[in-house]
């Protein structure tokens, strides 16, 4: 993914990491993204979540509405990625 690493991206990493309102992140995020990539994003945040205490595809699945596709893609991640969703994780728990 280091081709994604641009100027750009991480203009876009200051201003995230920069942002300690929940609601100034709110309002960049509703005129960056579409309410459908902010609703999945979050979606995928929860589905991580839940994979991390160990629940079931099909309890993921029948709690969020997401797809064993994007659950599995998740998991892929949690398990095998660069390690957002466990920070992530780990800012929730406080």
């Amino acid at each position: 993914m280091a081709e994604i690493r641009t100027q750009e991206v991480d203009d876009l990493l200051s201003v995230l990491a920069g942002t300690t309102d929940p609601e100034a992140v709110f309002l960049l995020l509703e005129d960056l993204l579409t309410i459908r990539e902010i609703k999945d994003a979050s979606q995928r945040l929860t589905v991580a979540r839940l994979l991390s205490q160990g629940r079931s595809y099909s309890s993921i699945e029948s709690e969020t509405g997401a797809s064993a596709t994007t659950i599995a893609r998740v998991s892929k991640a949690l398990n095998y990625g660069s390690g957002g969703y466990g920070a992530a994780l780990k800012m929730l728990e406080g």
